[in-house]
C-alpha cells in the first residue's frame, strides 16, 4: 500500500510495542529506519530526556543517512499521579513526552527532505483522564499542542501531525465482551491500526493535512457509557 523506498525514516521509542510495529512497517514499505530506545536494540541505545543523549543519536543518523523523511516522535512518558509522582520524575516524563520531540525536530531541521513529515504519538489522554496519571497525560497533552505549533512554524518545510492512540494491546489479543463492545467498532486496537495511520500521514495521500491530531480509539472516547450500557453494570 505504502512505498517509502529511498526514505530516511526515525522512531523513537522504536524497540517494542507501537513503536516496533511503526518500524516494521515502515522497513515492509522500503524505507531505512533509525530507531532509539532504552531498551537494548540494533541502532542506538538511549535515554531521550538527555540532550547530549538526543545529539549524539542526531549526529549518527546525519552522518550516515544525510537526511530525514519522516520522524516518529513515539516514545511513551513515565506515568505517575499526584500522589506519588516526584519533581524529578514529573520533569522526565516532560523530557521523554515532549522536549525530545522538540528538540529532535530543531536537530533534524536542517536535514528534512523535500515532502518531510512529524509525526508524534500522543494518546487519548490528550482530552480525558484516569486517576493518578498526571506525568503521562501532561506529556501527551504537551506534545498533541506542540504539534499544531511546528505545523505553524514549519509551515511550507515540512507537515507536522499528531496520532492518539486509545486502548491498543500491543501483544495483539482479542477482547471479547464488555473490553471489546464499548468501544464502537467492537474491538480493542492493536499496533497496526496506529502504524497505518502514520503511513498515511507521511505518505502523499496525506499532502494536504498538517496541524492535525487524528484519535485512533475505536470510537471510545466518543461514546457515553452509563450502568447496563455494554455490558458494564454499576457495583456499590
Amino acid at each position: 500500500m505504502f512505498d517509502f523506498k529511498g526514505k530516511t525514516a526515525v522512531v523513537t521509542g522504536g524497540a517494542h510495542g507501537i513503536g516496533k510495529c511503526i518500524r516494521e512497517e515502515f522497513e515492509r514499505a522500503g524505507a531505512k529506519v533509525y530507531i532509539i530506545d532504552l531498551r537494548e536494540n540494533d541502532c542506538f541505545v538511549g535515554d531521550l530526556s538527555d540532550k547530549a543523549t538526543l545529539e549524539r543519536f542526531a549526529e549518527k543518523v546525519i552522518s550516515e543517512s544525510g537526511r530525514v523523511d519522516y520522524l516518529i516522535n513515539n516514545a511513551a512518558p513515565l506515568s505517575r499521579g499526584i500522589l506519588d509522582c516526584s519533581y524529578e520524575e514529573f520533569s522526565n516524563a516532560l523530557g521523554v513526552g515532549v522536549t525530545a520531540a522538540f528538540y529532535l525536530t530543531k536537530l533534524f531541521l536542517p536535514y528534512f527532505a523535500e515532502g518531510a513529515s512529524v509525526v508524534n504519538i500522543s494518546s487519548s489522554r490528550d482530552r480525558m483522564s484516569q486517576p493518578q496519571t498526571e506525568s503521562y497525560t501532561a506529556a501527551k497533552g504537551g506534545i498533541s499542542a506542540l504539534t499544531h505549533a511546528l505545523a505553524v512554524s514549519l509551515a511550507g518545510r515540512v507537515r507536522v501531525n499528531s496520532v492518539s492512540p486509545g486502548w491498543i494491546d500491543t501483544d495483539f489479543r482479542v477482547y471479547e465482551g464488555p473490553d471489546a463492545v464499548q468501544q464502537p467498532v467492537g474491538r480493542v486496537g492493536n499496533p497496526l491500526d496506529i502504524s497505518n495511520t502514520v503511513l498515511y500521514l507521511c505518505s502523499d495521500m496525506a499532502g494536504f493535512i498538517t496541524g492535525e491530531n487524528i484519535c485512533v480509539d475505536g470510537g471510545m472516547t466518543r461514546q457515553m457509557i452509563y450502568h447496563g450500557d455494554c455490558g458494564w453494570t454499576l457495583e456499590g
